[in-house]
């Protein structure tokens, strides 16, 4: 059985395909001694090696869920991000960000080894939900939680994002459902409002929450609830 090149290179937890092919485009990947192409196969027994590493297949799945903290930056290579957000991940097992989430916002994030996973997860019209609870500067109103429902025009993007669910927890927060994941999208979305986010803590993608996790910890995704995952993402 045969294996294209990105295919081979994201199921070994490198990165995702479309990462997978900025490498091979700038000749960092051989096969059997020779630099890949995008259309090279790989076979069992073949070598391939990265950087002039060795590289081989996962052969089990790993999928954490993890708290990240505020200050934290989705990044692994950013040599001005002063925290990494592998830096306080200590498992066995190398796994990356699938999804993203800025410095200033807290909450969950998937790591794992998958790279088919990270792609699912990163299709921008996957429309897999996530769920926020959102804290801004002034109260909120009917208006505004119907305005923000309905999608919102962001100029800076010239674009209206997709309708989304709201549910008012506070005088001053409410709880959003999105299905795309623009960046930094619920800032622009509320100040299209004048509203200024205070404190943005995503609580769930998919079927995983945060359940009792308190910031910098993680927990392994085993079983009916991984099992689900996988499900939710066509895989």
């Amino acid at each position: 059985m045969t294996v294209r090149i990105n295919k081979y290179l994201a199921s070994c937890g490198v990165c995702s395909r479309r990462d997978a092919d900025a490498l091979i485009a700038q000749g960092r990947v051989r096969v059997n001694g020779q630099v890949a192409q995008m259309g090279t196969k790989v076979e069992a027994g073949d070598v391939v090696e990265l950087n002039g590493k060795l590289l081989r297949q996962q052969e089990s799945k790993v999928v954490l869920a993890f708290y990240k903290p505020v200050g934290v930056v989705c990044t692994e290579r950013d040599p001005h991000a002063s925290k990494k957000i592998l830096d306080g991940i200590d498992y066995p097992v190398r796994v990356t960000y699938a999804g993203r989430l800025d410095k200033d916002s807290e909450g969950l994030i998937l790591l794992t080894n998958d790279g088919g996973l990270i792609d699912a997860m990163m299709r921008g019209n996957s429309g897999h939900e996530k769920e926020y609870v959102v804290k801004v500067d002034r109260e909120v109103t009917s208006d505004f939680l119907q305005g923000m429902s309905e999608g919102v025009y962001l100029k800076e993007l010239d674009m209206t994002t997709r309708p989304c669910r709201l549910q008012q927890l506070g005088k001053f927060s409410f709880c959003i459902v999105l299905t795309q994941g623009l960046n930094r999208q619920i800032r622009r979305m509320c100040k299209a409002f004048g509203y200024e986010v205070k404190t943005l803590k995503r609580i769930r993608v998919l079927n995983i929450g945060l359940e009792q996790l308190t910031p910098g910890k993680y927990r392994e995704i085993r079983g009916s609830e991984l099992a689900e995952l996988y499900a939710k993402c066509g895989l």
